[in-house]
This record gives structure tokens, C-alpha cells and sequence, in this order.
């Protein structure tokens, strides 16, 4: 759909077109043929990106700066004017400053590292924090609500960190890493898990929500327990999902030996592009892998009105946005 593009991550459609990021913020719609600016947030990180069902794109730009300080205009939700400066919705990192991960495990609790958006019909915005391991619900006049928690994991160090990580095998409590959020075809709001230190493969977990939620918690020792459920487990560094039609769900895996692998490596990952398909009594089904073993560090993908698949790789450096044909 886009070739030539500096780092492309975020993706989202509106009719015939496909919109997506790049890494100086810039937010591109494109049809295949034509393609013009929708406008342009902070950058340095191609921001998240979402466009609602009357076609308004927001975007996301996240915190982390290199002191753990959030850099001018990070952390911050935007709304896209062609032809115009972006509005500022809401300034996200401003409240998780009085909103404390309770369940924090490294650096700050009030650190604010805002990485997915969903648009809903209703007029708010989903945004998932990062570094805040929450799902928060953004109204266009700024207020905002944290929707759920997650709490954190307790998982194996794996091999192959070096000798400075605890021993492979080692118990050890891992934050959750909320990067992912989307509205499945079921009307519940799906939030996504990187999972943090050691990222050990295979541990990160994608939860269902109950719409309308306030305060929810997904506590992985309790699964099935309030209005935060485990939808789906065993995945690996999830970085962005996206609803699709009968229940389907993709998701998207930065690198299928964890982005903690890429970054002791320093060298391109194959990441992943997963259909989940929604089982019985809303539970998950089976899954499907897409262009196996093609994908180096994909960042975001989404389905059109018609259900066809779009996905950005790689989010750093020359990248693409393509259709995936399945």
C-alpha cells in the first residue's frame, strides 16, 4: 500500500483508505494511488494511530525520554486536522501523575509511557499506557478515566540474557506492559501485554474487558474473575492488536524471541502477525500465523470495513505498509 517509509508503526483505515505513522510523526492516508498528509504530532517514534467510525484520526505519541522524563509534546493524545495544527485531546502523562500503578515493580509508579489507541463510536478514546500498565478512556474535552489495571506476572527468567540477569529459570515478577488496545467485533475492549523484564517468551497475555468499566483489575492469578478476564495466553512481546470481523482478532508480536532478545542483539527480529479466532462461549479459539517468518519488527496492523488486513514492518528504519492476503 506504502513503500519507502521511515519507520512505519501505526495503522488504522477509513473507507478505501489506509492511514499509517512514520517515525517524524507524520500521519499519511493513502488509497493505493494517492496519498496525502493528514498532519503531523511529535516525533522520534512513529506515533500509535486510530481513525473512529466518522473518520476522525487520532494520535499518540508515547513518554519515555532518555532520563524517564516525558520529552515536549510525549505522552500526549492528539486529533488530526488536514491542513491544520493537531488538537490536543488530553495529556496523558498529566494524569498518571496522580494516578500511581499500585502494582509498579520498576522505576517510577507515575512513569507514563502511553502505547496504543482505539477510537469508540461514542466519541472517547481508549488509551493503554505502557509504563502505567493501565486502560484509560479519554472524553474530547480531556477527562479522563482509568478503565482497568493490570497487575503483574511472575514468570521464568529464560536463557541467553548474560550474567547479569538472575539465573535461567529464576522466578521473577514481570510488569504487564499494556502496549495494545482494539475493539473486538463482540463490542468488548481487548488490551494487549508486552510483557516486561525478563520478557520471557510465551508469557504475554491478551485481556477482555467489559465495556462501560471503571477500576477493573487483570489480575493474572485470578483470570476469570470481574470484568477483566484472560482472553488469550502464551503470546510474546504483543505490540498491537486489532478487532476484525466474527471475532477475529490480530495480533501483532515485535519479535517472536522478545524484544529484550532483539535489543541484547541490536540486530532485525522476525516478529508476527497472529489471527486469534474467538472459540465458544467467548473464549479463544485457534490460532493462525500470516506470512510466516516474513515480518522483521512489524508495529501495527488493522482491518478494513471489508476485512481485509493491513500491517506495518519494520518500526525502525525503511519499512512498508502492506495488504496481507489470507
Amino acid at each position: 500500500m506504502a513503500t519507502g517509509l521511515d519507520g512505519p508503526r501505526g495503522v488504522s483505515t477509513y473507507r478505501g483508505y489506509v492511514i499509517y505513522s512514520v517515525t517524524d510523526g507524520s500521519v499519511y492516508a493513502t488509497n493505493g494511488k494517492k496519498t496525502r498528509k493528514l498532519g503531523q504530532v511529535p516525533g522520534g517514534f512513529a506515533p500509535a494511530i486510530d481513525t473512529s467510525a466518522r473518520g476522525v484520526t487520532y494520535a499518540l505519541t508515547g513518554g519515555g525520554g532518555p532520563e524517564g522524563d516525558t520529552p515536549p509534546g510525549g505522552a500526549t493524545l492528539y486529533r488530526l486536522r488536514p491542513g491544520k495544527s493537531p488538537v490536543v485531546v488530553a495529556d496523558i502523562a498529566k494524569y498518571q501523575a496522580h494516578d500511581p500503578d499500585p502494582y509498579n515493580q520498576a522505576d517510577s509508579p507515575t512513569e507514563s509511557n502511553p502505547f496504543g489507541v482505539a477510537a469508540l463510536r461514542d466519541g472517547t478514546v481508549l488509551v493503554s499506557d505502557a509504563a502505567n500498565n493501565d486502560l484509560l478512556r479519554v472524553w474530547p474535552n480531556g477527562h479522563i478515566k482509568t478503565v482497568a489495571r493490570l497487575k503483574p506476572r511472575t514468570v521464568k527468567v529464560p536463557a541467553g540474557l548474560g550474567s547479569s540477569a538472575p539465573p535461567a529459570g529464576t522466578p521473577f515478577v514481570a510488569e504487564a506492559v499494556a502496549t495494545s488496545v482494539t475493539v473486538g467485533s463482540d463490542g468488548y475492549w481487548y488490551v494487549g501485554e508486552l510483557r516486561g523484564f525478563p520478557a520471557t517468551p510465551g508469557t504475554s497475555e491478551i485481556w477482555r474487558i467489559r465495556p462501560g468499566s471503571v477500576g477493573a483489575v487483570c489480575d493474572p492469578t485470578k483470570p476469570n474473575k470481574g470484568n477483566c478476564k484472560r482472553y488469550a495466553d502464551g503470546y510474546t512481546s504483543i505490540v498491537d492488536l486489532a478487532g476484525g470481523p466474527h471475532g477475529t482478532i490480530a495480533v501483532v508480536e515485535l519479535a517472536k524471541a522478545s524484544w529484550l532478545q532483539f535489543e541484547l542483539s541490536g540486530k532485525p527480529q522476525v516478529g508476527a502477525l497472529i489471527l486469534q479466532f474467538q472459540g465458544r462461549h467467548h473464549k479463544a479459539g485457534y490460532r493462525k500465523e500470516l506470512v510466516r517468518n516474513k515480518l522483521i519488527l512489524p508495529g501495527g496492523a488493522a482491518f478494513n470495513r471489508w476485512g481485509q488486513l493491513f500491517v506495518s514492518a519494520p518500526v525502525f528504519g525503511p519499512g512498508a505498509v502492506y495488504r496481507v492476503k489470507f
